[in-house]
């Protein structure tokens, strides 16, 4: 893999505006797949308006940048399909046959997709263009979902929502090689995020209302840090400082110091809101959320945490892109770059 700008960030190619060349043409969009209208809402959002919508397959719950940067994947669950946008043109692509493509992320070479087959309990392992199945990794937790990469991209940890366990994964040799169980009755493990040293793991939990701190090395029993209720979606900020985390189930996003591994921020949307999953913006200035039981999405300033927007979309809105971002190549979910 290539190995990261700097050995003490790994979010380091991440910084505002350092878009690849491959992107920097790109027009800035945000695509929102909308699980119960089969659509995805593209956003421009300089206007904070629809300004387009795209009908895809049933139950479209992420929409996932490729790790070569030039293809956006949007995850049709329940169609068993991946549909392909040109981020550069808009086209949309063929649909291309895939079972139970709940979420999907790339090996960290670039060789692979993994598709998290929540439902087929599996971890498929696919070639990262022709999305030919390469490896099918049986499971025996219930509904493997996010996930994210070690720093040298040996191994990665998966969150199971439904049986309230975390699977590591060897990489290389494709192989799960150690498992547990949150210690908390019902635990609903969700998106999984590393620090920018590589060296502690958070996991947020819907049940437990916060997030998991994890050491990923030693893969020992992680503490719990609450957050708010429903924590739901993890995002860095552009300066690797701060961690964004979506509170779905009471309408906030608190955000975490990476420094002192505490929580410093809370803001509050103005009438609720169910913030869900995103990203942030180019230039770090705007934290983009869905509004997952709302059918609208949400641009937060990340300076003082103040509404900019509501925008309505389509229904049961998700894994939002905001696209392009800084990064050299992306790992998947809605926007993972090294």
């Amino acid at each position: 893999m290539p190995p990261p700008l700097n050995p003490h960030d790994i979010y380091a190619a991440d910084r505002p505006g350092e878009l690849s060349r491959v992107v920097k043409d790109f027009p800035s969009r945000v695509y929102v797949p909308n699980t119960l209208s089969n659509t995805v809402s593209v956003i421009d959002p300089k206007k904070f308006k629809v300004i387009r919508t795209i009908q895809v397959g049933s139950q479209p719950q992420h929409v996932v940048p490729s790790w070569d940067l030039k293809t956006l994947w949007v995850n049709n669950d329940l169609g068993n399909s991946l549909t392909p946008i040109n981020p550069a043109t808009g086209k949309v692509g063929r649909p291309v046959d895939v079972h139970d493509p709940y979420n999907l992320y790339f090996t960290p070479d670039g060789k692979h997709a993994v598709v998290m087959a929540s439902m087929d309990r599996q971890l498929v392992f696919r070639d990262a263009h022709s999305m030919r199945v390469v490896k099918s990794v049986p499971v025996d937790c219930y509904g493997v979902n996010h996930a994210d990469f070690s720093p040298d991209g040996r191994y990665f940890i998966v969150s199971c929502e439904f049986s309230g366990e975390l699977l590591k994964v060897d990489t290389a040799r494709k192989k799960v090689v150690a498992k547990q169980r949150l210690p908390l009755a019902g635990a609903m493990p969700q998106d999984v995020k590393i620090s920018p040293n590589g060296k502690t793991w958070y996991i947020a939990d819907m049940v437990a209302n916060g997030v998991w701190v994890l050491n990923g090395d030693a893969f020992t029993r992680p503490k719990l840090l609450p957050t708010g209720k429903g924590a739901h979606g993890l995002y860095v900020s552009r300066d690797s400082r701060s961690m964004y985390i979506s509170n779905r189930g009471e309408g906030t996003i608190s955000v975490l110091s990476f420094r002192t591994g505490k929580l410093v921020k809370r803001w509050r949307l103005p009438g609720g809101g169910s913030p869900d999953m995103g990203g942030v913006s180019s230039d770090g200035k705007v934290l983009w959320l869905s509004g997952r039981y709302n059918a609208e999405v949400y641009a937060i300033d990340t300076r003082n945490g103040r509404l900019r927007a509501r925008i309505p979309v389509g229904g049961g809105p998700h894994g939002l892109a905001v696209y392009p971002q800084p990064g050299r190549y992306s790992l998947g979910h809605t926007g993972i770059f090294r």
